[in-house]
């Protein structure tokens, strides 16, 4: 049996990760960079790249693993939104947490059914193999 995924929702958590990609590409490039010109810190979108086929295939597996590396960027937003002191720049850490946020929960709730049925095929297994050794 196959659990009923939401495919409205790994499409969203697709265009929360295109969007965060493009966020980090532009913040770091144009808007705000830390120095004029830009700096090496765009260098933190390559992380966001190797997840991006994945989860635009809705690999359960991709946006398992996914989901837990988004955290950094929220981590990184919250930390920038705090401390930056170019105010350009701390609006752009907010529409990363924003992002970073949609996609993670996107991703748990998209997952969620999947993680329910692999619980109750499990408990099925473990109360076979019980009976079978009686």
């Amino acid at each position: 049996m196959k659990p009923q995924l939401n495919p409205i929702l790994y499409r969203v958590a697709a265009l929360a990760l295109v969007g965060l990609i493009i966020l980090c590409l532009v913040w770091e490039l144009f808007i705000a960079p830390i120095r004029p010109g830009g700096s090496y810190l765009v260098l933190k979108v390559i992380p966001l790249l190797f997840p991006l086929r994945g989860v635009l295939k809705g690999n359960n597996y991709t946006m398992q693993w996914s989901s837990m590396l988004v955290l950094l960027y929220f981590m990184e937003g919250v930390t920038r939104a705090w401390s930056d002191p170019n105010p350009l720049s701390v609006y752009m850490a907010y529409i990363e947490i924003v992002l970073s946020f949609v996609f993670y929960a996107c991703a748990l709730y998209y997952l969620w059914p999947a993680k329910k049925l692999a619980k109750k095929h499990k408990k099925e297994q473990q109360a076979a193999t019980l009976e079978s050794t009686k």
